[in-house]
């Protein structure tokens, strides 16, 4: 498993040629769960408020390699990067709102 405390996540390694300015929030879905649905787009509402952070979408099932690198057990799992792509915090099942924004709120002040 990946300590998360040194873990740093390159752009490319996401799929994506840049990250976010100030986070970004990688959440790694599959296609028939219901929860990643829900999740989806409260990260997009959060993303597209929310100055310098980005929602990237990974599936799952296409990335078994970066699942398995990054301890990921179930979806959705959200992991929340710094502007450096270092992994801060990550979070399993539904997300609400108020939790993603309260957690965010910490990181892109910090």
């Amino acid at each position: 498993m990946v300590d998360e405390s040194v873990a740093q996540l390159q752009p490319a390694e996401l799929g994506v040629e840049v990250l976010g300015e100030r986070a970004t929030m990688v959440h790694f879905s599959t296609a028939f769960c219901a929860p990643c649905r829900q999740t989806r787009q409260t990260l997009a509402q959060v993303s597209q408020t929310v100055e310098g952070v980005a929602h990237i979408e990974i599936d799952a099932e296409s990335h078994l390699d970066l699942v398995r690198d990054l301890g990921v057990r179930r979806t959705p799992t959200v992991l929340l990067l710094d502007s450096d792509g270092r992994i801060v915090t990550r979070a399993s099942g539904p997300l609400r709102t108020a939790d993603v924004r309260a957690v965010l709120a910490a990181v892109v002040a910090s």
